[in-house]
């Protein structure tokens, strides 16, 4: 029984390994790209083919050839009208191309329509980007996301790459044919494989909550951005991280954590996050969402631009956006104006600089402009925090706790023969009267004072009631 158990499962993780292959073949192939417009879209007609040009040359394909159509409405059939359709075929058998594009996304329907008309394989740009994900997985985390995102993308497309047995009938009586049979054995298959992998998911971001959450001993500071806007590039050239770089879209997936030594200020923890792209299918997103709690727990975040990109301010929307879906809150992130070393038009990064003055334009490869960043890191980490000296007696327990979740500590020194604790670093202004309720005494290292703000609600020994009104430049760990 244990072996028939054991061979059982081997012949559907073969099977759950053909699905994915058979729906993922991008790779080194000569393509026609495709792209519908509705009449504002195609206002920027330079740039529409520019993300899906880049995304298929990552993938390792040769571009041979465009169509754009500008429509209003998709046709429900074929996405294209039937004079495009026509011009498409065309153009596959006049640059003799093997795979067609669409950057647009297409309904299974929509695919086998266009493939019977063109006798082509037909992809969309859910397809493309899969198909980068699945080559640039690396971390068990990030197999874990392109696994599922590649199988819920799959399910709805299973008909399709059945067509070759739709008409074969079955036995007297039966009304199913193999096909048929097949359908719903894979459907099974694919089903508990997406809840297996949702399972196991979710365990990887309650331990990704939990790492991230219990970094109390630094301030944490997130990269965010669209793909290929440098963010890996910076890693690199303020902590020496060698985090692989390319001129690639999406060439890393995994979250990496360095330290980052600040100048006058101290250490932080940095984290790389995945890029973003207009557009993200919506699978994609679900699935890296585990990714992004650097993101969501980290105290600043810094949004790098590809400033010398034309569609720069399109790509800052894309990346608020996702932001917003992700539910990570933006917490007024330092906007860095990146790669202003490739921009010979110093007028477009002027446009940006006057939108928004204040940020910080750097070239991450040349490294200019990084003490300038640094400095403004360190500013708006300082908002709100001030340097303590804590006094309290050794037998009082609940400051030393309240201390270790929501301060920054240097030193802890004990006097009078060790019936007193001296706590010394920076925490928190709005603190200050909490722990003077704990029977603490707060004075500035120096001995002076320090006056606390009052409390619009009391505090409990967490600290919660206050955190949840308070700027969203402190630490989103303190909730």
């Amino acid at each position: 029984m244990r072996s028939d158990s054991c061979r059982k499962t081997q012949q559907e993780q073969r099977r759950l390994g053909e699905l994915q292959r058979e729906s993922l073949k991008v790779h080194s192939r000569k393509c026609v790209l495709v792209a519908v417009r509705d009449q504002a879209g195609a206002k920027q007609k330079d740039q529409i083919f520019d993300e899906i040009s880049g995304l298929v040359e990552t993938v390792g394909s040769e571009i041979v050839g465009t169509l754009l159509q500008v429509r209003d409405r998709p046709d429900p059939a074929t996405y294209l009208g039937k004079g495009k359709v026509a011009e498409l075929k065309e153009l596959v058998g006049a640059t003799e191309a093997d795979l067609i594009v669409f950057d647009n996304y297409l309904s299974p329907s929509q695919g086998k329509n266009v493939e019977e008309a063109t006798k082509t394989q037909v992809v969309d740009r859910s397809e493309v980007i899969l198909d980068i994900f699945a080559t640039h997985a690396r971390s068990y985390e990030s197999q874990l996301q392109v696994e599922l995102a590649q199988l819920l993308y799959i399910r709805n497309r299973l008909t399709r790459m059945w067509t070759h047995l739709e008409r074969i009938e079955g036995g007297i009586g039966s009304g199913k044919g193999p096909g048929e049979k097949q359908l719903e054995t894979d459907r099974r298959l694919i089903d508990k494989r997406v809840d297996e992998l949702r399972r196991k998911l979710e365990a990887v971001e309650k331990r990704r909550d939990l790492q991230v959450a219990s970094r109390t001993e630094h301030m944490t500071v997130s990269l965010v951005g669209y793909t290929n806007a440098g963010k890996s590039t910076l890693m690199n050239a303020l902590t020496d991280a060698d985090v692989y770089v390319a001129n690639k879209l999406f060439a890393t997936l995994d979250t990496r954590t360095r330290k980052w030594k600040i100048p006058h200020w101290g250490d932080v923890l940095l984290s790389d996050t995945v890029g973003f792209i207009q557009n993200l299918p919506h699978h994609l997103v679900a699935s890296f969402k585990s990714t992004l709690a650097e993101a969501r727990h980290a105290d600043l975040l810094l949004h790098v631009v590809d400033a010398s990109h034309p569609a720069a301010q399109q790509q800052i929307d894309t990346v608020n956006e996702v932001l917003v879906s992700l539910g990570v809150d933006n917490q007024n992130p330092i906007l860095v104006l990146n790669k202003v070393d490739a921009n010979e038009n110093r007028a477009a990064i002027d446009v940006l600089r006057a939108k928004y003055p204040d940020s910080i334009t750097i070239s991450a490869k040349n490294k200019t402009g990084l003490d300038k960043l640094a400095g403004a890191v360190a500013e708006r980490l300082d908002v709100g925090y001030v340097q303590v000296r804590i006094q309290s007696d050794v037998s009082n327990g609940k400051v030393p706790a309240f201390l270790s979740s929501h301060a920054e500590l240097t030193s802890t020194e004990y006097g009078d023969e060790d019936q007193v604790a001296i706590f010394s670093g920076r925490m928190p202004r709005r603190f200050v009267k909490h722990l003077q309720h704990l029977g603490a005494e707060v004075t500035s290292p120096e001995g002076e004072p320090i006056f606390a703000p009052e409390e619009e609600e009391p505090i409990n020994d967490s600290g919660t009631r206050s955190i949840r009104n308070a700027p969203m430049s402190t630490s989103s760990r303190f909730k």
